[in-house]
């Protein structure tokens, strides 16, 4: 088993101490909530971007970042994490102005709405809204679907939607360790449920607050791994950290997408945790990494 560096572990240290300990000692969606929007926030400047503009997507608020200044730049329609249930539009800015920065395109944050308040199937519909509403403002352009965890989750399923619904064509889908099974049941999740900032207590309260209706957890929509036809998807990057409880099922998707005849690039990290990507600031692995994932992403919008 893969053992995290001290760098590692002392960012683990940190991120888990700003974070509420949410499925046990906390449960309250409202306390949970509060507990984030107090916690102190790094002041590290953005990274720069052309333009940021907040919209209206048809009844969806999304954030526009424009990357650069080409009439035709590609544009990624990105969800977040958060289990479905936490984070928003501010907790990913950065995060989505990397990716505009590092390849160019313009990425349209989708602020779907949030379980337990809204359970599925509120999340892919909000962001199968803002992903039509992107491709009819941006006619013509390369299209792609990114996000992270949970938004990694709905990435896929938008994919899933975009075929079956007849569009819009997406070229590619970036999945940042993705969370696909709401069974648990891997061994990574037993391996990885405690002391790696994402927990196994975690896991359960998402995808209690996500799924509450025992029948929703067979539909392909909300279990894609275990219930989904694969076949006609878009080119998919894969990428996956060692001690993330959601390893395992990231492997199994990339493998699963790869059988089923998609083009997949799978990038694992052993010696990284869940969410690595989002504080690459702090650590050297994790930059080179993050430069590497937004590298693949820029050459799938712009094969040429």
């Amino acid at each position: 088993m893969t053992h995290p560096t001290p760098e590692v572990r002392a960012l683990i240290d940190q991120a888990t101490a700003h974070f509420p300990p949410i499925g046990t000692a906390m449960t309250d969606i409202a306390e949970v909530r509060a507990f984030l929007a107090a916690r102190p926030r790094p002041a590290v400047p953005p990274p720069p971007v052309a333009r940021v503009t907040d919209r209206d997507a048809d009844g969806v608020p999304v954030r526009v970042y424009e990357g650069g200044t080409r009439a035709d730049a590609p544009v990624v329609v990105f969800c977040h994490g958060g289990g479905f249930v936490l984070c928003d539009l501010d907790s990913h800015d950065a995060f989505c102005r990397s990716i505009a920065a590092a390849t160019g395109a313009t990425v349209v944050a989708a602020d779907y709405r949030r379980a337990p308040e809204h359970p599925f199937p509120a999340a892919p519909e909000d962001a199968y809204t803002a992903l039509r509403w992107a491709a009819r403002t941006h006619p013509g352009r390369r299209l792609a679907v990114a996000g992270d965890s949970a938004g990694a989750h709905l990435a896929t399923v938008l994919t899933l939607l975009a075929r079956d619904r007849g569009g819009p064509g997406i070229a590619f889908q970036a999945l940042y360790y993705p969370m696909l099974d709401p069974t648990r049941s891997r061994p990574s999740h037993r391996e990885n449920a405690q002391g790696y900032f994402l927990t196994a207590d975690h896991l359960r309260w998402y995808w209690d607050a996500y799924l509450p209706a025992q029948a929703d957890r067979t539909h392909p929509c909300a279990s894609p791994l275990a219930h989904a036809d694969l076949g006609g998807l878009p080119p998919a990057h894969v990428v996956t950290a060692g001690l993330d409880p959601l390893r395992d099922e990231g492997i199994a998707y990339a493998e699963a997408l790869a059988a089923a005849g998609v083009s997949v690039e799978h990038h694992h990290h052993p010696g990284m945790f869940h969410g690595f990507l989002s504080m690459a600031g702090a650590l050297p692995e994790g930059a080179a990494a993050r430069d590497s994932a937004f590298a693949v992403l820029r050459a799938a919008l712009d094969p040429s």
